[in-house]
């Protein structure tokens, strides 16, 4: 296989909450849910230390633990971290750093895979449609909310005062029944991960993508066939440049009602020879 991966900053003076790494047969992508600045985490080290911090020993394990199986690697992941940090911080605070999680592990009769939160995994054979693999829970909390933040503008006060209390009330609703799952401080999370194998007959490529890539789709800039098209054979900062296009082009959010007009964006591709 080869593989392709990058990621891009949705503003220059924030810190890029987006991880993309990747082996010759695996890779992980976070992307990491800081919220507004504005907004209390009880965290001094920030969403995006708290990714990288996450991420590294993912890949790592992945690497080097193949008995070892990708949900026990991330509860074991969220418990170390929370160790580096647990003194200094408060981690019962609702807005403690939180972030998706894709892994993806191929061997040579299959792809081993996990997702949780709302980042993409696409398997992608000769005589089938693309497999998607997501977690849109998220998107079942706090909908009033939503909807009051999308009637706006994006990029007003009022707008802003709406995703305040959009973010405010997801947090509310984190990592509890009736709520949403996501990695933050509980490593009793990793459990509610969507998890299986798929076979890798006929395999073509396998892509993690982060929300601000499927925009691509969301925005209806192409299909998933479309999208991985484009990723073998332009490659991933023209999907990139495409997705930045269209956000441009739509500042307020009138076409595609957002919380950001631009998102932080990260792909890992794997494509066979």
């Amino acid at each position: 296989m080869l593989v392709q991966l990058a990621t891009i900053a949705g503003r220059d003076d924030r810190p890029n909450e987006d991880f993309p790494a990747a082996l010759a047969d695996c890779a992980v992508l976070l992307d990491g849910a800081g919220g507004p600045a504005e907004m209390p985490t009880g965290c001094r080290h920030g969403t995006d230390w708290y990714v990288r911090q996450l991420g590294v020993r993912l890949l790592a394990w992945m690497g080097g633990r193949p008995e070892q199986s990708l949900t026990a690697m991330l509860a074991a992941g969220i418990a170390e971290v929370n160790g580096l940090h647990a003194g200094r911080c408060d981690l019962s605070a609702p807005g403690t750093p939180s972030t998706t999680v894709v892994m993806a592990r191929l061997h040579p009769d299959g792809i081993e895979y996990l997702v949780l939160g709302d980042s993409t995994l696409l398997i992608d054979r000769q005589s089938q449609e693309p497999l998607i693999i997501t977690d849109q829970r998220i998107e079942e909390v706090a909908v009033a909310e939503q909807a009051a933040m999308n009637a706006l503008p994006t990029g007003t006060p009022e707008h802003f005062e709406a995703r305040v209390r959009y973010v405010g009330r997801q947090r509310e609703l984190r990592n509890r029944p009736g709520g949403y799952w996501i990695t933050s401080a509980d490593p009793a999370a990793a459990e509610q991960a969507f998890t299986g194998v798929e076979p890798a007959g006929e395999l073509r490529s396998v892509t993690l993508l982060s929300d601000g890539a499927t925009r691509f789709v969301e925005f209806g800039l192409g299909g998933w066939p479309a999208l991985l098209a484009l990723l073998g054979t332009k490659g991933i900062n023209d999907v990139f440049d495409r997705i930045r296009a269209a956000e441009t082009d739509d500042p307020d959010g009138a076409r595609w009602p957002r919380a950001k007009q631009h998102d932080d964006a990260a792909i890992v591709h794997f494509r066979a020879r």
